[in-house]
This record gives structure tokens, C-alpha cells and sequence, in this order.
């Protein structure tokens, strides 16, 4: 007779899974009626599956992924009558599905290290030095109240404190109107060419946006230093993309043959559920 320990070996090698080497997407882990579910069905599934879930231990996600597809595979089969909403939902995610494939493929070929750098050295290799500003703000409702400060200003009061007790852009007028640095772009219109014209130390404005009436203090500017490839990977890489696939879209388009009846239609229809029902 096998000792315990003997037997607890045993028991662990005839409950481990056991596979033939060379397992493919093809390979079938379960049937139902006929149909075949495969391994790559249940690689798919998980890759879809939210990461707490993917973390979960292999053994126990391989039952719960091949017992949930085995489930939605029976419940398919037995579902033969699917409503027009149904139908034309499966069409669009479909669409949606494949067309989402196409734009990865699309993406993908298009960033690469050399349309990375040529991107950024068009943008930055002959581009002028930048400045950039370093200014505090204090903003209100009304010019007249714009006005009170700025001759409270002018008697003496500190800047800061009239910020935390008065100005309406309560994150930076908490830190005394501080803005921190910014450059050329980053600020609304107005705001910004008062920036530029201020003088260093010297209470601008008021100065009207979209926001309110600005009183404005430039304290100190700088030469910006050029931003590096990988500071800026990810944005040239979206416009990259973004190029590619418009590109890739114009082209389709062009070759394609298009017609679009439902430009006539009234546009509330979208909201006649009915006509799915």
C-alpha cells in the first residue's frame, strides 16, 4: 500500500490538467450539440475579462471561462428566434469590432521610431527658443470689483491675500493667485497677450475673459528648455495616428462606392425606437 504522502503525490498528477504538447487556438476543450469550443475561444475570453478577474489562479479561471462559454454556447443553440434589435445589434458591433482591428492595424504600422523622429524634428529641430511665465491672478465677477482690488493694490495690500480672500478661481487663489509656469497657447486669448505685454512686477488688467475681470502679475519669465523625444512620444505618436488614419479613410473613401439615401430622413427618427421593436 501507498504510504499518505504517496497518495497526496498521486492525487495532485491525475488532478492537474492534462494536455498533449503542441496545443494551438484550434484545439477543442469542449463540444456542444456538435459545435466546437477551442482554446483560442477561452484565450480570447480572457483577454477580454477585467483585470481583477485575469488575476485570478489559472485553475480557477480556466473552469469558470470554459464553464462560461460551454453556458452561453447552450443558451445560443437554443435561442432561435432573435428580434430585429438583435440582428442589427450583432451588425454594428461587428462594424465596430473589425473596424476597430483595421485602425490598430492602421496605427500600429504607422508610428514607428523614424515618423517619431521626423515628427518631432519638423516641429522642433529649426523651432525658435520659447518663453515662458511664471504669473499670479486674481479673478472676479465684475470689472468694478476688478478696479476695488487694484487700488487696493496700489495702497499697499499683498497680493496674495487679496487672492485667497477674493479671487472666484478658488484652486489658484488658494495658493495666492499662483499659476505656476506656462507658456505661449496654454492660457485663453486675452489672458495670455496681457501676459506677454506685462511688465515684471507690475499689477495688470483688469483684463476681461470668458472667465471673468483679471488683474494679472508677471513675476519672473524664462527661456523654456526644448522638450525631448520621449516627453513627447505619446503626442506626436496620437498625431501620427491620427494623420495615418484619415489618410487610410480618405483613400477607402475615395475608391469606394457610396450613396447615402438617409440624408433626407428627418433626424428625430433616430429616436423612434419602435422601428427595431
Amino acid at each position: 500500500m501507498l504510504k499518505p504522502a504517496g497518495i497526496l503525490g498521486l492525487a495532485l498528477v491525475l488532478a492537474a490538467p492534462v494536455w498533449a504538447e503542441g496545443e494551438t487556438a484550434g484545439t477543442v476543450v469542449a463540444t456542444v450539440n456538435g459545435t466546437e469550443i477551442t482554446l483560442g475561444h477561452m484565450v480570447a475570453l480572457r483577454e477580454s475579462l477585467p483585470e481583477q478577474y485575469q488575476t485570478l489562479p489559472d485553475d480557477v479561471l480556466f473552469k469558470g471561462i470554459l464553464d462560461q462559454l460551454i453556458q452561453q454556447e447552450t443558451l445560443e443553440q437554443a435561442t432561435t428566434d432573435l428580434s430585429a434589435r438583435d440582428e442589427i445589434t450583432l451588425e454594428n458591433e461587428r462594424r465596430g469590432y473589425v473596424s476597430g482591428v483595421a485602425i490598430q492595424r492602421i496605427a500600429a504600422e504607422a508610428v514607428t521610431e523614424e515618423a517619431l523622429q521626423a515628427a518631432y524634428d519638423a516641429r522642433f529641430k529649426d523651432a525658435a527658443p520659447q518663453t515662458e511665465y511664471h504669473a499670479a491672478h486674481i479673478l472676479v465677477a465684475t470689472a468694478e470689483e476688478a478696479e476695488k482690488l487694484k487700488a487696493d493694490l496700489a495702497g499697499g495690500a499683498d497680493f496674495a491675500e487679496l487672492a485667497k480672500a477674493h479671487s472666484t478661481d478658488t484652486g489658484s487663489g488658494a495658493a495666492g493667485g499662483d499659476l505656476g509656469w506656462f507658456g505661449l497657447g496654454q492660457m485663453v486669448k486675452p489672458f495670455e497677450e496681457a501676459v506677454v505685454a506685462a511688465k515684471i512686477g507690475e499689477v495688470t488688467g483688469p483684463v476681461q475673459s470668458d472667465f471673468g475681470y483679471h488683474l494679472i502679475l508677471v513675476q519672473e519669465t524664462r527661456v523654456a528648455e526644448k522638450p525631448t523625444l520621449e516627453m513627447m512620444r505619446d503626442e506626436l505618436a496620437a498625431e501620427i495616428e491620427n494623420a495615418a488614419i484619415k489618410a487610410k479613410l480618405d483613400e477607402l473613401t475615395k475608391s469606394a462606392t457610396i450613396t447615402r439615401e438617409g440624408e433626407g430622413l428627418d433626424p428625430a427618427l433616430l429616436k423612434n425606437s419602435a422601428l427595431i421593436d
